[in-house]
């Protein structure tokens, strides 16, 4: 399969062969499954937590006499019954985070990046250089890419003026060839990747 490569004024520059072969059947489906299902959970902070009986602070003294007063008895003010009180089975800090090997993540990538190719949402740059971090610079690159709707940019590495650039952008999100995931490559509307960026992604997935 070959790509179309464009420089930043959208006029065709060449063209790229992509060197991975592309998953034509069903296979790797599962492994997409897996691989998003732990993105998802590893993103997930599970710092909640609510204090017992014997964490909440306060004294262990008996509120009122056992009998004698015409009130429910009660032995202690930190019961679960009472505001302010400890709670039941509540949510203490805890990790979601799932394990997958490093071949279903690579099947997952290769499996989302190879029906992105099919359907023709991947386009390929030749270089993403800025010559400032001004947002009216980075959209008039996209509006002449003919990239619509939201968009994942890969480069090869971190780039200021890209940085500064895209951030007030809320459907544009950057990435580097070495970052980039299962979920990321399934999430946006378009992927556009330097020409560099591209094939460092190919070298992973020939690994």
């Amino acid at each position: 399969m070959k790509l179309t490569v464009k420089n930043i004024a959208g006029r065709d520059q060449g063209e790229l062969e992509v060197k991975f072969s592309l998953i034509e059947d069903g296979k790797g489906t599962q492994a997409v499954h897996d691989s998003v299902v732990a993105y998802l959970a590893n993103q997930r902070m599970g710092t909640a937590c609510t204090k017992t009986m014997g964490e909440v602070a306060g004294t262990g003294k008996k509120p009122w006499r056992q009998k004698g007063t015409g009130r429910a008895r009660a032995g202690s003010f930190a019961s679960p019954l009472w505001r302010g009180g400890g709670v039941v089975f509540g949510p203490k800090p805890r990790d979601f985070g799932k394990k997958i090997s490093k071949a279903t993540k690579q099947l997952a990538l290769r499996k989302a990046l190879s029906e992105r190719l099919k359907s023709g949402d991947v386009v390929v740059v030749d270089d993403l250089k800025l010559n400032s971090p001004r947002t009216r610079e980075f959209v008039t690159l996209l509006n002449a890419l003919n990239v619509e709707g939201s968009a994942l940019v890969i480069s090869p590495g971190q780039d200021r003026n890209l940085t500064l650039a895209s951030r007030n952008l809320p459907r544009v999100e950057l990435a580097t060839s070495d970052s980039l995931n299962t979920y990321q490559v399934l999430r946006f509307d378009k992927l556009l990747f330097t020409r560099g960026a591209f094939e460092r992604v190919e070298q992973r997935l020939a690994g």
